[in-house]
């Protein structure tokens, strides 16, 4: 079993709701907050290679601004017909911050890589 290594995300949080780029342990991803819940989901459309924190919020869905396809921030699936899904991040709200989770593998466990 894959136990999660948390990493706080150093970023400006603003009051009202946004999609951002964040930069996560070499990774580059995109925090949504959302109706004052937070997600983390990968930063590439899988249609197109979109950056999805160019895109935006509409009821629940994360839009592609290349060609408006569109992503549940719950469940990471892409909308009926597209056939696609997003990866999606655990995320911890902490007195300090907001985490993100992501898998240990067993490669980083044995090499540190």
């Amino acid at each position: 079993m894959n136990k999660l290594k948390w990493h706080k995300i150093d970023t400006e949080i603003p009051e009202e709701e946004f999609v951002k780029q964040i930069m996560v342990d070499g990774k580059k991803l995109c925090l949504v907050k959302h109706e004052g819940e937070f997600f983390v989901v990968q930063n590439y459309c899988p249609h197109a290679g979109g950056v999805l924190s160019g895109g935006w919020c509409k009821n629940g869905h994360l839009i592609c601004p290349i060609h408006r396809w569109e992503y549940n921030l719950y469940t990471g699936r892409g909308a009926e017909g597209q056939g696609d899904y997003i990866n999606k991040y655990p995320v911890e709200l902490r007195a300090d911050g907001i985490y993100v989770g992501f898998k240990e593998s067993w490669i980083k466990k044995l090499f540190g890589s």
